[in-house]
């Protein structure tokens, strides 16, 4: 059965939610287990299309109060969505379960620390960073580079004693709307032998494609159409919404 995501933005400037948990996040992430979430997701940083940076320090401000209450009542796995090396080893202390890293475990000391702690690791495509990622966006004809990449950094975390690899092609981060649908429908292509996780929940691109629906309503429409192509884990803002498509197939 796939898995479902909850995304938890403890930012002031992501995309979709931005600021809109700051008081609520505890009973917001708890309602999102009640809704039937396997994991959920909490991020520090927004990695949105032109984001600016925060500091490591600021990032494990905001992320590690609720980290810390969540772990303390619920047993859902908790990922950390983070690229710093020095905010996953804070989420860790704190009681996350997982890695989500959007910059595919490529910062100094990031893979040594989540082999030593023996805990899952996302590794994510992304092409550039956030800040200018989509200037310059990869087409469908750079579909096999993605693959690469994953192939490398699952090589390299094998290699530094991580067991535990989830992929992920990177649905929005760098990519025009063409190669995004093509990755939509194509997820298996990039599981390597791991889990396969697709996070297309109400991206900017899913307009041009269902123009007439609700973001919520596209999200689920294009993640059905990613499970019935081979995702195994799905990210989505809309906890319920998702677990009531996939309880119909």
């Amino acid at each position: 059965m796939t898995k479902v995501m909850g995304i938890l933005n403890m930012t002031p400037d992501s995309f979709s939610d931005g600021g809109k948990h700051k008081e609520d996040a505890l009973e917001f992430a708890l309602g999102m287990v009640d809704a039937g979430a396997d994991i959920i997701d909490i991020g520090g940083e927004s990695t949105r299309p032109g984001a600016i940076p925060v500091d490591a320090d600021e990032e494990i401000r905001r992320i590690i109060p609720i980290i810390k209450e969540l772990s303390s009542v619920s047993d859902v796995k908790i990922s950390v969505d983070t690229m710093k090396t020095e905010v996953a080893a804070k989420a860790l202390g704190a009681g996350a379960d997982i890695i989500n890293d959007v910059y595919g475990l490529r910062a100094d000391g990031m893979m040594e620390l989540i082999a030593s702690a023996g805990v899952p690791a996302v590794i994510m495509h992304m092409s550039g960073i956030p800040l200018t990622m989509q200037d310059n966006p990869l087409g469908v004809e750079s579909d096999q580079s993605i693959v690469d990449f994953l192939r490398e950094r699952k090589e390299c975390a094998l290699d530094h004693g991580i067991r535990e690899i989830i992929m992920d092609p990177g649905i929005g981060f760098g990519k025009t709307p063409e190669l995004n649908m093509h990755i939509i429908d194509n997820s298996s292509e990039y599981s390597l032998g791991c889990p396969v996780l697709i996070g297309a929940s109400r991206k900017r691109f899913l307009s041009l494609y269902y123009p007439d629906m609700e973001a919520d309503d596209a999200t689920v429409r294009v993640t059905m159409r990613a499970i019935g192509s081979g995702a195994d884990i799905v990210r989505v803002h809309n906890v319920p919404a998702m677990v009531d498509a996939i309880s119909k197939i």
